[in-house]
């Protein structure tokens, strides 16, 4: 069996350095395992390296029993001169590496004088600090030979115990002996070897799935902006729409909206969303966006005027809200005024931890849109992509979700009514019945006060309650107070004789230039069932020309 131990490390691998034959010689092998706060940590691959005075070659089990998931990565440090090479699996077929002469030479130590024994053998402990990091490490030379379970100590000896910051250790559990180690310098012939940095990038990305839905796409106002084959405009191309089909997703894993967005002509700060459109009824969204607004299911609350599209129905579901986002005034477009030691950044990135909406997503097919408030030609440029991370021996996350109510007017430059129903006391009421009981349930709502004069509820603290069956369950203020933070995104903000710049004020839930985060309020365990949701707000009223409107959005998850 030992035998045959080198062999499965490189199995597939061809000489890169044209040596006839592998140079063979007796070496050890030694397992390392890894412990947090002193307790071994449960369900680990056991790190394996194998040395002899060629060389040291550091894998794990499941490489070296062909049980490991792509990506996975190995090590070959070459002796005497301690060059390494990397070289990483990204996936059954894809195969890359890179090679570094100089970081082992470059690293060093403060030598103790203290001691210890570690599986019968004497070390001694050597110190660095690597990023902020206090590592020791705990090397013998009694065995003859040099490696370590990392790059890092490799000219020392051989490491038996790597300790970071006191909490954190990588220690040998066995060594054993292994007879004709077969040492030779191995490279993939399947794979090109790179630069350290390409050969990081190219590991890295590896490591999860990415999809692109938009690459620097326009998005404005204008009668020229038409649909193509594979991106639909609406509202006069402020909603733009691609079908994306998802993969299938793992209840354990992380789901990732990323959003960068430059000014293409506008100046001023607008609402933004990401969006999926609910296709499981009988009548969609996109229904709306076809045909009309008017075409979408009617809400009323007794206040006179009718919203479209804004509840779940029997046989409507609204927008599913993956992300509420504000452009900044002017970013990128407007970088030519100048104020004295600003320097402005040229984009601005949103991102969205997005996991809890999972099962909305997994192993379907969607139309995924983004929408930009605006009335103008230029209007603005952004990219979006959405980025899924497996996550090993995660708790199940909610399997159940279903989106209640979405009052931002997508279509607003088609039609669609503002969300003003907040000046009745009836404020939204949505009725949903469930199937089956729900455990855990939580309600995912995002909400912004809108209204930008100096008494629009833009401005103004306004109290969001939240009433289940009629019950209050939760109330909050929402309020951002950070806003001045994002003043290098915001060239073209107006500037005010007492020394602010509009993009400085507080608002509600909002700054232009951030992503509004939602809230996951707490409803318990929900039977089967005829259920209700509804949302209260004191919405501001009119002045003159202006009106407060708030954008909610709300989506039932659970178990």
């Amino acid at each position: 069996m030992k035998k045959n131990l080198t062999i499965l490390i490189f199995c597939g691998f061809l000489s890169a350095f044209g040596q006839n034959k592998p140079k063979q010689a007796n070496g050890i092998k030694i397992t390392y395992l890894k412990s947090s706060n002193g307790k071994l940590i449960e369900n680990q691959d056991p790190i394996l390296v194998f040395a002899n005075d060629v060389q040291t070659v550091i894998t794990s089990e499941k490489i070296n029993t062909k049980k490991a998931d792509f990506p996975f990565e190995q090590t070959i440090v070459n002796r005497p001169k301690n060059n390494f090479v990397q070289v990483a699996n990204l996936s059954a077929t894809k195969t890359t590496s890179t090679t570094d002469s100089v970081a082992i030479a470059k690293q060093s130590f403060e030598i103790t004088p203290d001691t210890k024994t570690i599986l019968g053998h004497k070390c001694k402990k050597a110190k660095t600090v690597i990023n902020s990091n206090t590592i020791e490490l705990w090397y013998t030379d009694e065995l003859k030979v040099k490696g370590a379970p990392t790059v890092l100590g490799q000219d020392l000896g051989l490491v038996l115990e790597m300790v970071r910051n006191g909490n954190y250790t990588v220690a040998a559990s066995k060594i054993e002996t292994v007879k004709k180690l077969n040492t030779s310098s191995l490279i993939p012939t399947t794979g090109k070897n790179v630069d350290p940095l390409t050969y990081r990038d190219l590991l890295w990305k590896s490591r999860f799935t990415a999809i692109s839905v938009f690459e620097n796409e326009v998005i404005n106002f204008s009668d020229a902006s038409k649909s193509n084959d594979s991106i639909l405009r609406f509202a006069n191309g402020t909603i733009i729409l691609r079908k994306i089909k998802f993969p299938e997703i793992k209840s354990g894993s992380q789901i990732f909206v990323d959003v960068s967005e430059q000014s293409n002509g506008d100046a001023y700060d607008r609402t933004g969303s990401v969006f999926v459109i609910p296709m499981d009824e009988k009548v969609s969204f996109m229904d709306g966006l076809k045909n009309g607004a008017k075409t979408l299911p009617i809400y009323e609350n007794g206040n006179g005027k009718k919203y479209q599209g804004v509840v779940s129905t029997d046989d409507y579901t609204s927008l599913l809200e993956l992300m509420r986002f504000f452009t900044p005034f002017g970013i990128k477009q407007y970088n030519h005024i100048e104020l004295k030691d600003k320097k402005w950044h040229e984009i601005v990135p949103y991102r969205q931890d997005i996991s809890e909406l999972y099962s909305q997503l997994s192993n379907k097919e969607l139309w995924v849109g983004t929408f930009i408030g605006n009335y103008d030609k230029g209007g603005h440029k952004v990219s979006m992509h959405i980025t899924i991370h497996n996550e090993e021996n995660q708790p199940v996350k909610n399997t159940f979700t279903l989106p209640l109510f979405n009052t931002t007017n997508i279509m607003e430059m088609a039609g669609q009514e503002y969300a003003t129903m907040f000046n009745n006391d009836n404020g939204l009421l949505v009725a949903f019945t469930l199937d089956k009981d729900v455990k855990n349930a939580k309600l995912r709502y995002i909400t912004t006060g809108h209204g930008g004069w100096e008494n629009g509820d833009e401005f103004v603290q306004k109290k969001n309650t939240i009433l289940l069956d009629e019950k209050e369950t939760f109330s909050f203020v929402p309020w951002r107070q950070d806003c001045g933070s994002y003043r290098l995104f915001n060239p073209a903000s107006g500037n005010f004789p007492n020394g602010l710049s509009s993009s400085d004020y507080s608002r509600s839930n909002w700054c232009p230039g951030m992503v509004t985060n939602p809230n996951l309020i707490e409803l318990g365990d929900l039977k089967a069932g005829k259920h209700t949701i509804r949302v209260k707000i004191p919405q501001g009223a009119p002045e003159g020309t202006g009106f407060s409107a708030w954008n909610v959005s709300g989506v039932l998850i659970g178990n």
